[in-house]
């Protein structure tokens, strides 16, 4: 069970395939936060990049911060969508082992990552989750989807939850609990979410492979505190200990991260699943530490 962020950047410097370090294929990597973190992940020994987008931007942010041009391998590329395309087709063909966002938009790297013909997809749904570490939780909270399924419905969240209790069973957990995350703990035939989270929670075939608790519906506070828990009459023992908070939306998912991030200084790193490769995906008002923290996750995850 992982239970810091610290944790998965050190097991990433460990991380090898047949003794190389993973390769980076990094989609505009002209964008001075992104070749920070990129440069941390090479010099802790986590990976080797390919810098793919405006090789005199990628040359001159290299200087600044202080590192050799001569030292990287840059492939210059012309506007968003032939870089990102240029990055993915280096997966595909195996010269890089997984995908990392830069300075252009999700929907500009995705299209490059579902194209049909040269992209990377797979029959699985492609969804979004993030790792968040805050002072005030005893261990590692996954929230999803915050960034890719923006009102999934039940089919999805199946998906969605799958996707990410295979995250967690990669990195090494056990047994693991998650919380279908609604407004009331009651069902409502007229509130979707709470009807879809009571049908997640009863599909116990669906996770025991896993070895998944799911627990919905249930508000946030039922989710993660025990007080709460005790002061409410939610006899669950499972109740406030989720590893995975399921939110109903992807507004939802986006205001606890950010929730996470502002109020309560948590350390984050985000993946995007479901693809052939794991996907380096964070805001791009992220600071560095938070986009090495998650290309060490991307590391742990490609295979």
């Amino acid at each position: 069970m992982t239970r810091s962020i610290q944790e998965i950047i050190d097991r990433a410097a460990n991380s090898t395939v047949g003794g190389e370090k993973k390769v980076l294929s990094v989609a505009a990597a002209h964008d001075e936060d992104v070749l920070r973190a990129v440069t941390a992940a090479v010099h802790q020994g986590i990976v080797k990049p390919v810098l793919v987008g405006n090789a005199e931007k990628i040359d001159a942010i290299l200087r600044k911060i202080g590192e050799k041009s001569s030292d990287y391998w840059i492939e210059d590329a012309g506007d968003n969508t032939s870089t990102a395309a240029r990055a993915v087709s280096l997966v595909r063909s195996g010269k890089a082992d997984f995908l990392m966002k830069g300075l252009l938009s999700t929907a500009e790297l995705m299209k490059a990552v579902i194209d049909k013909e040269t992209g990377l997809r797979t029959g699985n749904l492609i969804s979004h989750v993030m790792l968040y570490e805050a002072a005030a939780y005893p261990k590692i909270l996954a929230v999803t989807d915050g960034g890719m399924n923006t009102y999934p419905d039940l089919e999805k969240k199946i998906a969605i939850l799958t996707n990410a209790a295979e995250m967690l069973k990669a990195l090494g957990y056990d047994r693991m609990v998650a919380a279908c995350i609604c407004g009331a703990e009651s069902v409502d035939p007229k509130i979707q979410s709470t009807v879809d989270a009571q049908a997640l929670s009863q599909m116990t075939g669906q996770w025991d492979k896993y070895k998944l608790k799911v627990l919905g519906p249930v508000g946030l506070d039922l989710a993660i505190s025990g007080n709460a828990c005790r002061h409410k009459g939610y006899g669950d023992p499972d109740g406030g200990n989720a590893d995975i908070l399921l939110t109903p939306n992807y507004e939802v998912g986006n205001g606890i991260g950010k929730a996470l991030t502002y109020f309560a200084g948590a350390q984050s790193a985000g993946i995007i699943l479901g693809a052939k490769v794991p996907i380096v995906l964070v805001s791009r008002s992220d600071e560095a530490k938070t986009k090495l923290s998650s290309i060490a996750l991307g590391c742990l995850l490609s295979v």
